[in-house]
Parts: C-alpha cells; sequence; structure tokens
C-alpha cells in the first residue's frame, strides 16, 4: 500500500500542480485595484506610482521582474524575473504587486 502511493504521488504532481507554463500577460495592481494589463512579449519599461514612491518593471521577451522601488529591503527586486502562470511579485510598502497570468496557473493558491 505504502509503495503504492509512493508511485502515486509523482504521477498527481506532474498532472495536476505544474500549470501551463508560459503566460502570455502580466496584470499589474497598485494598492489592491488593476492598474495595467501588460504583453510579455513587448518590450517595455514601466514606472508604477505607488505610495511611497515609483517602482519600475521591465517586460518583455516572455517575463517581467522588478529593477527599482522606493521600499527598504528590495525584496520584490530579488525575487528576479517571473515567466510561469501563477508566478507573483509584490513590494508590500509601495502597495505594487505584479502577476503572470495564463489559462492554467501553476498554483491554486499560495500559503506562507
Amino acid at each position: 500500500m505504502l509503495t503504492a502511493a509512493l508511485l502515486l504521488v509523482p504521477g498527481l504532481y506532474a498532472a495536476y500542480w505544474h500549470g501551463s507554463g508560459q503566460g502570455l500577460e502580466a496584470r499589474v495592481w497598485v494598492d489592491g485595484k488593476p492598474w495595467a494589463r501588460l504583453d510579455l512579449f513587448r518590450d517595455q519599461h514601466l514606472e508604477v506610482p505607488g505610495v511611497l514612491g515609483v517602482s519600475h518593471l521591465d517586460i518583455g521577451n516572455g517575463q517581467v521582474r522588478f529593477t527599482d522601488s522606493p521600499c527598504l529591503n528590495r525584496q520584490c527586486i530579488h525575487t528576479g524575473w517571473l515567466n510561469e502562470g501563477g508566478d507573483v511579485a509584490a513590494c508590500l510598502p509601495n502597495r505594487v504587486s505584479v502577476q503572470i497570468m495564463a489559462d492554467d496557473p501553476r498554483f491554486d493558491s499560495i500559503n506562507f
């Protein structure tokens, strides 16, 4: 019985936990409200006004990332490039977040 369960878990993970992979668009929220929808395959630099100041996003080649933000710890910048459906980066002190959208996102929930 244990052997069957050990063999079944990786198969279920592969079938249900991974997403569709590459997202096509990203959504940006400011202070909990939708602010922009971005085409991930159009190269651009975006300045997003938050409550502390301006956060900077780079978009292109199917991915997006924070490049600068007025927060102290800069965790949003250390998140790096986002490119799969369900990926999220947020500058909580500045109340700016970005998420990759996909038809079948990689996660159905995230817990910290």
